[in-house]
């Protein structure tokens, strides 16, 4: 009887194993759902879109050349770190990837001790060994750093003289916004590539490239709406996509549905608050201003579309300057912590002021 308790106990644990093995591995594929940014980054230099100069150069290198230190600068989401990676996996292959590239964030890692700890060692680590499928490999290492412009002076200085040591076994590729903020010494080390925010036919093919993958329905204008909305930056227009999918699952995705989870302020409201500040009264705009900031729209959003449509309107040259000069003003005033209902409302009393000069 007790061998038969056993047993059967036994058997119970055996099930709950299998039964907690499987669950685990369900949760692990679970888990494996990456966002679509990851999922549809370039793998290899060819993938990489809109950005000629650097693909030649990168395509040169994997054929044998070798390569330069590298400084990639322009604005966000248009394919820097993607670029640098895509080549690295194709020069060192999957095996050899993690021994030889070594990849870190200065926005988290911007000290001279990482320099002096991190960056040195690794640099100092010769470069031995072959790859797996036969293909030739370089004799050097690859340190990346993303967003280098946020590296103290210090830092920077401590990375100029890390470059000239090693040169012979590692090649640094500085990743950054700004490159005014990148040390003179350093930038003349580097061969420097300007990455261009992507055109607006580039972004549509990609998107719709995802959307076929994904089977996504679409409409044109929601397309567009979010070319329109990202502004060249093709990771923030994938995310407003992944989002859309979330959120609208078996819906089309309409224009309506983007300007929503972009946080875009609808046209008609900015259509109506520049109707009011043109033929409206100091108590109906204070009114308009009031309910804008209480839907929530961002006080620096309403800014940058009223600038888009006063260049368009019909008013002088001279009526234009003064409110963009304005615009200006409220602009920095709220990149100092300003108040955005009095900025709003300012800036909406120099339009009426404009407008009714005309008039």
């Amino acid at each position: 009887m007790q061998a038969f308790l056993k047993g059967s106990s036994s058997q119970s644990v055996k099930a709950q194993k299998a039964s907690s093995s499987s669950s685990s591995s369900a949760g692990e594929k679970k888990q494996k759902a990456v966002p679509w940014v990851e999922k549809y980054r370039p793998k290899c230099v060819d993938e990489v879109a809109f950005q000629e100069e650097v693909v030649a150069v990168l395509k040169k290198s994997l054929e044998g050349a070798d390569l330069p230190n590298l400084l990639f600068y322009g604005p966000p989401g248009t394919g820097k770190t993607s670029t640098i990676l895509a080549a690295a996996r194709e020069l060192y292959g999957p095996e050899l990837y993690r021994q030889r590239v070594l990849e870190l964030n200065a926005s988290d890692e911007r000290g001279i001790q990482v320099v002096r700890e991190k960056v040195k060692r690794f640099a100092q680590l010769t470069a031995a060994g072959t790859r797996l499928d036969g293909k030739p490999c370089p004799p050097f290492k690859i340190i990346i750093l993303d967003e280098a412009d946020s590296m103290t002076g210090a830092a920077q200085a401590a990375l100029r003289r890390t470059m000239e040591k090693e040169s012979r076994t590692t090649r640094f590729c500085l990743i950054c916004n700004y490159v005014s903020r990148i040390i003179e010494p350093l930038t003349s080390r580097c061969s420097k590539f300007r990455f261009k925010p992507l055109a607006n036919d580039i972004q549509q093919e990609r998107l719709l490239q995802i959307c076929g993958k994904e089977s996504l329905k679409y409409t044109t204008e929601g397309i567009e709406a979010l070319v329109s909305v990202s502004e060249g930056d093709l990771r923030k227009a994938i995310t407003y996509l992944q989002s859309a999918a979330r959120l609208h699952a078996e819906q089309e995705i309409t224009e309506q549905i983007i300007i929503e989870i972009a946080g875009v302020v609808p046209p008609k409201v900015i259509e109506t608050l520049l109707q009011i500040s043109y033929r409206g009264t100091f108590e109906k705009l204070e009114l308009a201003v009031k309910d804008m900031i209480d839907e929530g729209y961002a006080a620096t959003n309403v800014l940058n579309q009223l600038h888009d449509v006063i260049i368009d309107e019909k008013l002088s040259d001279k009526q234009k300057s003064v409110i963009t000069q304005k615009m200006a003003e409220v602009d920095k005033c709220l990149a100092d912590g300003a108040d955005e209902y009095l900025q709003l409302l300012s800036l909406c009393s120099v339009i009426m002021q404009q407008a009714t000069h005309s008039t």
